[in-house]
């Protein structure tokens, strides 16, 4: 798979994107990402690329042809999945996480000050993806949060599938809950079903238990 980023800030992408499982990733040649600077496309000498919104208004804008441009410039840019991180876009969950994870390549656009002309949208038809309905202050951390959450499901990035397939989501249930030595903390017990060895058992434990923490947590998703 390979992911290109699009932002005024590339710095702050690639800061996150050289640690952890993500960085492993990238090092062990599971996944391409590159950043690019949108600035670099700019057609004036104080590489400005925003300006004040027709209407009125605060804040600035990002003009569309140094976006248009960046994109334009990125190798296969042509057969890529564009998708603009924006509040106004559909909201990730894990379905939509697997469905971009079989694309083989992403280009993502991370948006800044008040947004970005809406043309270039349009234009080059971006698909718009939010990740939540909450406003921050540039694409760049949702840039990442979707990114992150694609590439773990990329072959070899983690040991085997089990490593995800028990998450939060993948099924549309919460994960169960977890426990790690010492097998008494502060007078609270390991459940004696996880020291069994008993494999059935305990799977069928831990499904009881991711059911009984999604009622209790997020019953919206039992709908």
């Amino acid at each position: 798979m390979k992911i290109d980023i699009a932002t005024l800030f590339p710095e702050m992408c690639e800061s996150y994107l050289k640690e952890s499982i993500i960085g492993r990733a990238i090092d062990g040649d599971k996944v391409k990402i590159a950043c690019h600077n949108i600035r670099d496309y700019a057609d004036n000498k104080h590489n400005r690329v925003d300006d004040k919104p027709y209407g009125g208004g605060t804040g600035m804008v990002i003009q569309a042809q140094p976006i248009y441009s960046c994109i334009k410039s990125i190798p296969q840019n042509e057969t890529a999945h564009l998708i603009y991180m924006s509040p106004q876009g559909e909201t990730l969950n894990q379905e939509l996480v697997k469905e971009l994870a079989n694309q083989p390549h992403l280009i993502i656009l991370c948006g800044h000050y008040e947004g970005v002309d809406c043309r270039v949208l349009e234009e080059l038809r971006f698909r718009e993806i939010s990740v939540g309905d909450f406003v921050v202050t540039g694409g760049e951390l949702p840039a990442l949060l979707l990114t992150d959450a694609v590439v773990r499901l990329q072959d070899g990035v983690l040991p085997d599938e089990s490593a995800y397939i028990c998450d939060s989501h993948w099924d549309g249930l919460l994960e169960h809950p977890l426990y790690t030595r010492p097998e008494i903390w502060r007078e609270k017990s390991v459940p004696e079903v996880l020291l069994s060895g008993h494999h059935a058992e305990i799977k069928k434990w831990r499904l009881e238990q991711s059911k009984a923490t999604t009622y209790s947590k997020r019953p919206d998703l039992l709908s």
